[in-house]
């Protein structure tokens, strides 16, 4: 089972976590603290114009971080919907931290580089 650093009421809200993601920590929480507060249409559409380039943050896309945001906001989507929730209520609440760190194996001139992981988590709650 997965820890959450915000542990709403169960019955008022949805989960989902990306484990083992290889992105940025760093900007994920860039993006993961400008999508949490906002409604679940908002935050989609948000996410959706940083990969088509229509909207930066600070002058940056950050589109490879935004396509996996969206994918786990679609998987919660999907959970609410399963549960019979209302989604045009639902509210984003997106952490990002650091997952684990290990070293290249293979590929001679790139091996012994540190690759870093990212876990991201989103929770959707009624308003």
């Amino acid at each position: 089972m997965a820890k959450y650093t915000f542990n709403p009421n169960p019955a008022k809200c949805v989960k989902a976590y990306g484990r083992a993601l290889k992105i940025s920590t760093k900007y994920s929480k860039i993006v993961c603290r400008k999508i949490t507060g906002m409604t679940l249409e908002k935050g989609k559409k948000l996410l959706e114009d940083l990969i088509n380039q229509k909207r930066s943050l600070d002058g940056k896309y950050y589109t490879k971080i935004s396509k996996e945001l969206l994918s786990l906001l679609k998987h919660a989507e999907n959970n609410a919907e399963y549960k019979g929730m209302d989604v045009s209520r639902m509210i984003i609440h997106a952490s990002a931290h650091k997952g684990f760190t290990f070293r290249r194996p293979r590929n001679l001139k790139r091996r012994g580089e540190k690759m870093k992981m990212t876990n991201i988590q989103i929770v959707l709650m009624k308003k």
